[in-house]
């Protein structure tokens, strides 16, 4: 396929493959696909691959290839030629991911592995041929990392479950879920639907491919590492087991609702809810990972007692009066504690650096708004939430404050907020709260 062929052409080919393979999913769910390896190495499939791992961006991998390299030095068509010559002749072998460390919320680190690109696109373009017979498998309670699927939709759904009377809420955190995933039943449940033995092989070489950190290498006999292109789709296919086991079986204790790693089960009595937890431990137990007691909660929603975080929000019964003296309970969500101090974190790391102080009110409004309406479009799901937003706007106007008074060398550094507040406004500041 030639670079300069029209982007939607390889877009199109892909989706109607994909859309061909959805419905041979649907029609037969016990049918194992024996001839995908072909349709990977496919130009049409490897350059929509590529054009979607470009698109996301991302550094290297451990051979050093950059996006910019691969675009400015050996060609994006070569590049895509050479990864479709070693797939064919049987040559592909992956690298080890490059381990990376990032800061999470509550001090601790998470461990990325961030693949080289080759195999970012090899992978991309496997989950391109994949994914449309895993989504012809997996339920409706699960939301995270599938197509036309948000957070959104998991707490729209935890709304209506509410609606119908749910009192109790079981909150389940999986310790070190991705870093705990066994191989051999992860295999085992991709072969349920993959009998094509070259695809099997690729899925197994990305699990074992190992990592290096600090220049040393090191073995992955266990987990499905994030950062990789596959890994959600894998991640979301061992899960399925136990949404599976739900549905068939257990649907009269709770309603589940799942984000990845990430669960509730909502249920009408306490008795339904100490009977999740039970099941949920006898499957934990044949998945060979475990509920974290610590971070894992059964709460009463009853009256206002109390509340559960979820995908950054946190859910609570409030009371509402209505006419004639009624009050009824209502779910409210808005920004939890630790989503709250995750936003003015990243305005103080915008707004922070001492090279910035260089930067016009403009340059700073620029950076800050994107972030503004990446925050709204997420956590202005409920009215109730302005409160909590205007706490972030008020934020975010001292920290401009102290921007602009920090530019001119005033000593009071809170000193002049009307004019920082009016250069903000002039350049255009968002507003979270409505």
């Amino acid at each position: 396929m030639n670079a300069g062929q029209p982007a939607n052409d390889a877009k199109a080919k892909a989706q109607k493959l994909q859309q061909a393979l959805s419905l041979a999913a649907k029609e037969n769910p016990r049918r194992r696909f024996h001839a995908l390896y072909d349709k990977i190495h496919r130009s049409d499939i490897l350059w929509e691959a590529w054009k979607r791992v470009k698109g996301n961006g991302g550094s290297g991998g451990v051979d050093g290839m950059t996006i910019d390299h691969i675009v400015k030095v050996i060609g994006e068509e070569r590049f895509v030629d050479e990864i479709q010559t070693t797939l064919r002749n049987g040559e592909y072998r992956p690298l080890p991911a490059r381990r990376k460390e990032i800061p999470k919320a509550d001090g601790k680190m998470r461990p990325l592995g961030i693949p080289a690109i080759r195999d970012r696109v090899v992978q991309m373009a496997t989950k391109i041929v994949v994914e449309p017979i895993s989504e012809a498998d997996f339920k409706d309670c699960s939301y995270g990392f599938r197509p036309k699927r948000s957070q959104h939709g998991a707490i729209r759904h935890i709304r209506r479950a509410v609606k119908k009377g749910v009192y109790w809420v079981v909150d389940i955190d999986i310790r070190g879920y991705f870093d705990n995933i066994a191989h051999d039943k992860l295999m085992q449940l991709v072969e349920q639907r993959i009998s094509d033995r070259r695809v099997l092989k690729l899925i197994r070489q990305w699990l074992k491919a190992g990592f290096v950190k600090d220049d040393q290498f090191h073995e992955t006999n266990l987990g499905s590492p994030q950062g990789g292109v596959i890994s959600p789709l894998l991640s979301n296919l061992y899960l399925n087991y136990l949404d599976t086991i739900w549905e068939k079986k257990f649907a009269e204790t709770g309603t589940m609702v799942r984000y990845a790693d990430d669960l509730v089960i909502l249920c009408r009595n306490k008795e339904q809810a100490l009977r999740a937890i039970d099941v949920l431990k006898a499957v934990f137990g044949k998945l060979e990972v475990e509920m974290n007691r610590e971070k894992s909660k059964l709460i009463n929603l009853w009256d206002d007692k109390q509340g559960f975080d979820f995908l950054g929000m946190h859910h609570r019964k409030i009371p509402k009066k209505l006419k004639g003296n009624k009050t009824v309970s209502i779910l409210r969500s808005y920004p939890s504690k630790k989503a709250m101090k995750s936003m003015r974190q990243k305005v103080k790391e915008a707004t922070e650096p001492r090279n910035r102080l260089y930067w016009t009110m403009n340059q700073m409004v620029a950076e800050l708004n994107p972030k503004i309406q990446g925050w709204k479009n997420y956590y202005a799901l409920d009215s109730f939430a302005d409160p909590f937003l205007n706490k972030i706007d008020w934020y975010i106007r001292k920290r401009l404050m102290l921007f602009w008074n920090k530019k001119r060398n005033r000593r009071k550094k809170h000193s002049k907020s009307r004019q920082a507040a009016m250069a903000a406004q002039l350049a255009g500041l968002k507003k979270l709260a409505s």
